[in-house]
């Protein structure tokens, strides 16, 4: 950060000339202060973009500091983006746009696709659901405005069934995993690493998946004043975001067995889901946004979203403008 510094009389009314201004810029050209150093807040859970960063070495050499702050879910993180607590974090894609919808000063500023059929409704294995059909007067438990409403309604729909054809709780992950093994749902709509988790610990059926449903895609967000202040900050944490992510494809198990250790998740369970969701960067462009304009006007008639919303207005299209990445 470069300014021009103001200094008190008695250091320039002995210079004069070239003198003084060499000294002005000898004085301007000193190292930055701690106090000058940008903090960049961000939102993370456990095992999600910290350790991701710091396994892939992209943690290291930052030319600002990073405050990180972990939260039980993506939830709250957006709800401290909203209220200026923090600068950045991630969320579901019809999470973000809820909040946004609702006047959060916020953009998605890019983020990473998964494949969609890891998003899905599990049963229990021995459930009379077989397919999608067999949904119909089900309790179904997911997420309220997220990914799991979502393909809960959409499911429900493309089965020819409207939404009231089946009852929806709504529920978290934890509880709806307890739900669904004591029976008091029918099924359950998640995603990674739940889905994995459900079929290999707890023998859970897949029933139906998010495939040509969802555009599964994770948000990285920033508030509108963090893209306005911290802009070069900002953008520098999403590149490493994005070659880290990248690293991860190559060394999944390695990957794995550090986020077992910090998340006490097995690390079987985790490398099933990551070599299942293949999550790669996305650029944030003209597809992208039309597609999630596809999915924000089928929520809105879901009635996950009060009103409909423009959703180019939700983005920032230039922090990956430049980047690589897969859409």
């Amino acid at each position: 950060m470069s300014f021009v510094p103001t200094y008190p009389l008695w250091i320039l009314r002995g210079l004069t000339g070239s003198l003084a201004i060499a000294a002005l810029l000898f004085l301007s050209q000193a190292p930055a202060t701690a106090a000058d150093v940008i903090t960049l807040r961000v939102g993370d859970q456990k095992g999600g973009n910290r350790s991701l960063l710091e396994i892939s070495g992209l943690a290291t050499d930052l030319p600002y500091k990073i405050e990180w702050s972990e939260f039980p879910a993506a939830a709250p993180i957006l709800e401290a983006i909203n209220t200026g607590a923090l600068d950045v974090g991630y969320t579901g894609d019809l999470s973000f746009l809820t909040v946004y919808a609702a006047g959060a000063p916020i953009k998605a500023i890019g983020g990473t696709r998964s494949d969609a059929r890891t998003q899905a409704i599990v049963v229990r294995n021995d459930s009379p659901i077989k397919t999608a059909v067999d949904l119909k007067g089900k309790k179904l438990g997911g997420t309220r405005a997220g990914w799991g409403q979502f393909l809960i309604a959409a499911t429900l729909e493309k089965a020819g069934y409207k939404i009231e054809d089946a009852t929806f709780s709504a529920l978290g992950p934890v509880d709806a995993k307890i739900a669904l093994l004591a029976g008091s749902i029918d099924a359950w709509a998640v995603w990674e690493p739940y889905i994995s988790y459900a079929t290999l610990k707890d023998n859970a059926r897949v029933v139906a998946d998010g495939e040509g449903l969802t555009p599964t895609i994770t948000f990285v967000v920033a508030s509108d004043q963090a893209i306005a202040t911290k802009r070069a900050a900002v953008s520098d944490f999403l590149q490493r975001l994005n070659k880290a992510r990248l690293w991860s494809l190559d060394h999944i198990p390695e990957y794995a067995k550090n986020t077992s250790e910090l998340t006490k998740l097995p690390a079987d369970v985790l490398a099933r889901a990551y070599a299942a969701q293949r999550s790669s960067p996305i650029v944030i462009d003209e597809s992208i946004v039309r597609e999630f304009q596809t999915a924000a006007d089928r929520a809105t008639r879901y009635g996950i979203i009060a009103k409909q919303v423009d959703v180019s207005k939700s983005v920032d299209r230039n922090f990956t403008a430049a980047a690589s990445g897969s859409n």
